[in-house]
C-alpha cells in the first residue's frame, strides 16, 4: 500500500517524508492535579516602588549617624507604603535596659514628657518582655498589657504594625511602630521588612567603635619622671573659685507697699517709666473709705448735738450737768474716728516718695486685685545705684573674703567679663524662692560698663583663697567622700 507520508519513512517517490507541526492552538485539557491544586500567581509589584526602595537603602548606607538613620526610617518610609503614625525604637542589649523611642514621623524633638510617647514605650517595653517582638506582627489591644489597654483607642490607630531591627541573628537592636486607620498587605510588610534589614546593616556600622590598641614599652626611668611631673603640676597654686547665678538689682530703693487694706482700682503709671515725688502711682478703689468718712462725720454731728443739748439743760438740772464729761469724751472719741477716716481716705491715690523708674511687672496683674497692709507692690529706683545680687548654693560655698575678686558675665554679653568686688555675704543661707538653700553674697562693679540695665542676669565667678590644684579638682569628690563615709 503506498501511501504519500509515512511517520519515520519516505514516500514511494524515494523523497523523504516531513510529520506535520502539531496543533498549537488546541487547547491541552489541564490534569486532574492541576485542577485541584492550581498554581499561584506571582504578587504584581509596583516597578516604581522597587526603584524608591533602591533609591531609600542608598540613603541608608549614606546616613552619617544613627539619629540620622532612624530619621530616615521613620519618615522616608512613606515612598513605599502609607501610615499615619511611626515611631522607631532603640533597645539595649539586655531587657532590662533602655527602650525608648529615638524618633517620632513628622517631628523634629521627640518630648519624652508627651503622654503618648510614654504609653508606646510602655508597651513596647510590656510586648518585648513576652518576647513577641522578634519578627513582624500585628499589634492589637489584646496583646497590650491590662493596664494600657485602656489607652489604646487614645494613642494608637487601629491597625498597628511593629517591624524589629535584626542584624543578623543577633539579638533584636530596635524596631519601627507603624500605624494607620485601614489593615496591612503581605506586599506592604514585605517591604517594610527588606528595608528594615537594610536599616539594621548600618546601624550595626554606624554603632560600631573603632578602637585601635598600641602596646608601648615604657621604662621605669620615665615612668617615675612622668609622675614625679604629676605631682609637681598637682601642686601648683591656682585661685580656689566657684560659679553662682548674678542678678543687677538697684541699690537701697524705695519699695512701696500697701499702705490700706483694699483693692487696687487704677495703676497709673507704667512699668519701667520714670516718675517724680509726689507723682500718684497706685489709686485704691475709694467706695468704703469715702463711706466710712461720711458716717463718721455724721456721728460726730449727732453727738456735738447732744452735748449741746446737755449743756443747756445743766442750766436747769444738776443731774444732767453730771453727765456732760462722758458726753464730752464721746464727742472727743467720735471727732478720733472721724479724723481717720478722712486720714485713710487721703491715702486712696499712693505717690511716690522720692525720683526714679518705678519697677514692676504687668499692671494688669494688679488692677482690682485685693492687697493687705505691708505687701510689696512695686520699687521706685535710681537707675545709676545699683550693684550685684549672687545666690551661691550651699553645696557650691567656698570660704569669702571681702574685697574677694568676682568676675560676672552678664547673658546680655557673655564675651565680656565685669570686674566686681565682695561688699557682704550672708552668715545663714536662705531658702530662695526655687526651693534651694543659698547663700546671699553681694557685690558692687569696680569698672562700670558704658550700658547696664536692673534686672540682667547671669552668671558670677567668685575666687577664694589659693589651693593646690589637686584641692581644686577634686574639692567636690573629697566632700561626698568625707560625707558618705565619714572619714
Amino acid at each position: 500500500m503506498s501511501t504519500d507520508f509515512q511517520r519515520g519513512g519516505q514516500s514511494s517517490a524515494g523523497t523523504p517524508v516531513m510529520e506535520p507541526p502539531p496543533d498549537t492552538t488546541r487547547s491541552i485539557p489541564p490534569s486532574s492535579a492541576e485542577t485541584a491544586y492550581p498554581v499561584p500567581k506571582p504578587p504584581e509589584v509596583d516597578p516604581h516602588l522597587l526603584v524608591t526602595l533602591l533609591q531609600l537603602e542608598s540613603q541608608a548606607r549614606a546616613a552619617q549617624t544613627v539619629k540620622e538613620l532612624c530619621f530616615l526610617l521613620a519618615n522616608e518610609t512613606r515612598r513605599l507604603v502609607s501610615f499615619r503614625q511611626a515611631c522607631v525604637f532603640s533597645f539595649g542589649a539586655h531587657l532590662g535596659t533602655t527602650c525608648q523611642v529615638e524618633v517620632v514621623s513628622s517631628v523634629a524633638v521627640v518630648d519624652r514628657k508627651s503622654p503618648m510617647v510614654q504609653w508606646i514605650e510602655d508597651v513596647v517595653k510590656g510586648l518585648r518582655e513576652q518576647e513577641a517582638l522578634h519578627a513582624p506582627c500585628h499589634l492589637n489591644v489584646e496583646q497590650c498589657p491590662k493596664n494600657l489597654q485602656a489607652d489604646w483607642r487614645r494613642f494608637a490607630f487601629p491597625h498597628v504594625l511593629w517591624c524589629p531591627i535584626i542584624w543578623g541573628n543577633q539579638q533584636v537592636m530596635g524596631g519601627v511602630w507603624l500605624a494607620r486607620e485601614r489593615p496591612w498587605q503581605d506586599s506592604e510588610i514585605q517591604l517594610i521588612r527588606r528595608f528594615a534589614e537594610t536599616v539594621a546593616h548600618a546601624w550595626n556600622a554606624l554603632g560600631k567603635t573603632k578602637t585601635s590598641v598600641k602596646h608601648w614599652t615604657v621604662s621605669k626611668r620615665w615612668l617615675w619622671i612622668g609622675l614625679a611631673f604629676f605631682l609637681g603640676v598637682m601642686c601648683l597654686p591656682v585661685h580656689l573659685s566657684t560659679l553662682a547665678p548674678v542678678e543687677v538689682v538697684a541699690r537701697d530703693p524705695v519699695v512701696v507697699t500697701a499702705p490700706l487694706d483694699g483693692v487696687i482700682a487704677d495703676v497709673i503709671v507704667q512699668p519701667n517709666t520714670v516718675v517724680q515725688e509726689g507723682d500718684i502711682l497706685f489709686r485704691y478703689e475709694d467706695t468704703k473709705f469715702r463711706t466710712d468718712y461720711d458716717v463718721a462725720e455724721k456721728n460726730l454731728a449727732v453727738g456735738f448735738m447732744e452735748y449741746r443739748k446737755m449743756t443747756q439743760g445743766a442750766f436747769f438740772d444738776e443731774e444732767t450737768g453730771a453727765g456732760m464729761p462722758v458726753q464730752a469724751s464721746e464727742v472727743r472719741l467720735k471727732e478720733a474716728e472721724r479724723d481717720y477716716a478722712w486720714e485713710v481716705l487721703q491715702q486712696v491715690d499712693v505717690k511716690a516718695t522720692r525720683q526714679g523708674v518705678a519697677l514692676f511687672g504687668d499692671k494688669s496683674d494688679w488692677v482690682g486685685k485685693p492687697v493687705v497692709i505691708g505687701e510689696r507692690i512695686m520699687e521706685v529706683a535710681n537707675l545709676q545705684e545699683y550693684e550685684l545680687r549672687i545666690d551661691l548654693p550651699v553645696e557650691d560655698a567656698i570660704v569669702l573674703r571681702d574685697g574677694a575678686e568676682v568676675e560676672v558675665f552678664l547673658n546680655a554679653d557673655p564675651l565680656t567679663a565685669i570686674p566686681a568686688r565682695l561688699t557682704h555675704a550672708s552668715y545663714h543661707a536662705e531658702v530662695l524662692p526655687t526651693s534651694e538653700l543659698a547663700y546671699r553674697v553681694k557685690a558692687e562693679i569696680t569698672d562700670r560698663p558704658e550700658i547696664m540695665r536692673i534686672g540682667w542676669q547671669g552668671t558670677a565667678k567668685i575666687y577664694g583663697d589659693r589651693v593646690t590644684l589637686f584641692f581644686y579638682l577634686f574639692r567636690r569628690p573629697l566632700s561626698v567622700f568625707r560625707q558618705t563615709i565619714g572619714w
